[in-house]
């Protein structure tokens, strides 16, 4: 299900189908470096990752991690969406890419689709994002897409940059967003 497109991506809902491309980008350096080590290496396991994250947060929150594809010829390229997590009062942006789609601009791109749509779907008044604050890429992303940082976190025996953006957005110009009911 498609919930939300731009000029060159659409974001949607995982499927089962996707299994191969959650193996590929969980993998990358840069995912277990900046993220974690999610264990994921066979399509079995990605199944089980989809059935425990975006499926289950789906279900119970309307959201979650979705892929992010190119329009026109439908190439997974990254993962961007909103994430309820217990230790955060608020939902959090969260974000991955594989490297050579990375500079590009998509990441920033998701990252506005997704907020809009969360915003205006689930009548959000504020976002929140964390990162690793050697992640520098992440770091700027956050701030051009408009996030301020509140601080520090300790997430994971980490701590992570905190980011906050409140629900003060102004529609996006040159956006089409596909119309999508929220089941409750």
């Amino acid at each position: 299900m498609v919930l939300c497109e731009s000029e060159r991506l659409l974001i949607r809902q995982f499927q089962a189908e996707d299994a191969k491309f959650i193996v590929e980008l969980l993998n990358q350096e840069s995912f277990i470096r900046y993220i974690a080590d999610k264990q994921v290496r066979t399509e079995a396991d990605a199944i089980r990752y989809l059935e425990e994250g975006p499926w289950a947060s789906y279900q119970q929150y309307g959201f979650g991690l979705n892929v992010v594809q190119l329009k026109g010829c439908n190439t997974p390229i990254g993962m961007c969406g909103l994430l309820k997590r217990p230790e955060l009062d608020f939902p959090d942006l969260g974000y991955a890419f594989l490297p050579q789609y990375c500079g590009q601009g998509y990441a920033l791109e998701a990252a506005q689709i997704v907020l809009h749509h969360g915003f205006s779907i689930y009548s959000l008044n504020q976002v929140l994002a964390v990162t690793l604050p050697e992640n520098l890429a992440s770091n700027r992303l956050l701030q051009k897409a408009g996030f301020r940082c509140t601080g520090t976190v300790n997430l994971y025996g980490s701590d992570n940059n905190l980011y906050q953006f409140a629900h003060d957005y102004q529609p996006i110009k040159s956006m089409m967003f596909a119309s999508w009911q929220a089941e409750k």
